[in-house]
């Protein structure tokens, strides 16, 4: 990286300045204007050249960078924030959940459902893998391929870092850019700063945890240079209750029990948490990435279960008193709390086989509509983003704008739970880096 302060310039100035303070003379119209000292910062701004720049520090901006540097480029990254890889470090509960070996386009939700199928095959869960074992990171694997840390997320980050060392790639932390202009080249302008580079790469995450610093800055960037955004959204996001539902259910907070969420035939079989606010859990969060506002969403309590069926045979409720029979029933599939709740919600008045079956379909097909989402400040991701219409499948370059990339959570590709949003990022960034 090149460097060229003229400080000759800039100690006149000062001596200038302080000779003007020593007279006190008046400013009035010789007042120096925020427009004259903002002329002036431009003007002593220390300027940086690099082959690839690259803003934001997160998965996908680190695995760019580190394979642009594994091919020669001298890289620069740009971190808002005090720290690199914010988003890696509280993942999975403090031992990131860095992949899933069943990572495959199906998992990924986007306007155009085959983009992402380049990117994950060209780099697999496997290739990380292979990665993480060569800094002998220890790993365990959870259920449904969800690949963990067994001590900590720092173990990812310190891996990142020390490829970064390695090949060269330089991180300047607590670095605000405040625009971004291209002529022949890309500049982006902090305010003591330039940054210049011949490949730009937006990897500046969603709008998702904003208490980590998360902008709309890369959709504004992509907007400045002509490119289509979809309207960004909270994902894997908790549901929130209408006052009615609230006050039937809320009250059971901490209570959660295995169901079947499903919006047409989206569906995921997990674990649903009653919050203060209305429905969480993996399986809500799951399916709230395909859910839009006003929208019904399906529940089953007892999934591949019969509950009240085997009570319709002969013979079945002669010697049970009904109230037991079903209060037993029920709290074979549910925790007791919720299964009292459903009877005094959903009564069975009628000891008759009808009752019974119309009591079985409810079980298993339970519908209502969110009043809403508890939002970007606690959704894991954002959906929506820059338009993959407007990327290489291959590269992650703009066709609008050579030199211009973005990858990650920033792009219009969104994964399930479990590993698959590590993987887009480390595929994309991988993607780009070959390519710059």
């Amino acid at each position: 990286m090149q460097t060229a302060p003229n400080e000759r310039r800039f100690h006149e100035y000062r001596s200038g300045l302080s000779r003007i303070r020593r007279r006190r003379v008046p400013l009035q119209s010789e007042e120096i204007s925020e427009n004259s000292r903002a002329k002036f910062a431009e003007a002593f701004r220390v300027k940086y050249h690099s082959d690839v720049l690259i803003l934001g520090a997160g998965a996908a901006g680190l695995m760019c960078a580190i394979e642009a540097g594994k091919r020669g480029r001298s890289v620069t990254v740009l971190e808002s924030s005090n720290r690199a890889g914010q988003k890696i470090l509280i993942s999975g509960g403090g031992r990131c959940n860095f992949t899933n070996l069943g990572s495959e386009a199906g998992n990924f939700l986007s306007a155009n459902p085959h983009f992402a199928k380049s990117a994950l095959a060209r780099y697999t869960p496997q290739n990380f893998l292979a990665l993480v074992e060569r800094h002998r990171i220890a790993w365990h694997e959870k259920k449904l391929g969800q690949l963990f840390c067994d001590r900590s997320a720092q173990d990812i980050m310190t891996m990142l870092e020390e490829e970064c060392v390695r090949v060269g790639v330089r991180v300047k932390l607590s670095t605000q850019v405040k625009e971004v202009h291209h002529a022949e080249q890309f500049t982006a302008v902090t305010a003591e700063h330039e940054f210049a580079a011949n490949a730009l790469v937006v990897a500046t995450g969603g709008l998702s945890i904003p208490k980590m610093g998360a902008t709309p800055f890369g959709y504004e960037l992509a907007r400045q240079f002509g490119l289509n955004v979809v309207e960004p959204r909270p994902a894997l996001v908790a549901f929130t209750l209408n006052a009615a539902d609230a006050k039937r259910f809320c009250d059971m907070a901490g209570v959660s029990t295995e169901v079947v969420a499903s919006i047409g035939r989206q569906s995921f079989r997990e674990k649903m948490l009653i919050t203060h606010h209305g429905f969480s859990g993996p399986a809500i969060l799951q399916i709230s990435s395909y859910w839009q506002p006003g929208e019904k969403v399906a529940l089953d309590f007892a999934p591949e279960q019969q509950v009240f069926a085997p009570m319709t045979l002969a013979g079945a409720r002669q010697h049970t008193p009904q109230p037991q029979a079903l209060s037993a029933a029920l709290r074979e599939v549910l925790p007791k709390a919720l299964a009292d709740r459903w009877l005094q919600l959903h009564p069975i008045t009628k000891w008759t086989n009808a009752a019974l079956e119309e009591a079985e379909r409810t079980l298993h097909h339970f519908e209502f509509v969110p009043a809403g989402t508890e939002g970007f400040a606690k959704a894991e991701v954002t959906a929506g983003g820059v338009d993959t219409r407007e990327l290489s499948a291959r590269t992650m370059e703009s066709a609008k704008v050579p030199g211009l990339y973005f990858v990650g959570e920033v792009v219009d590709v969104t994964g399930q739970l479990g590993g698959y949003n590590f993987q887009w990022a480390w595929a994309s960034g991988y993607s780009a880096g070959q390519a710059v």
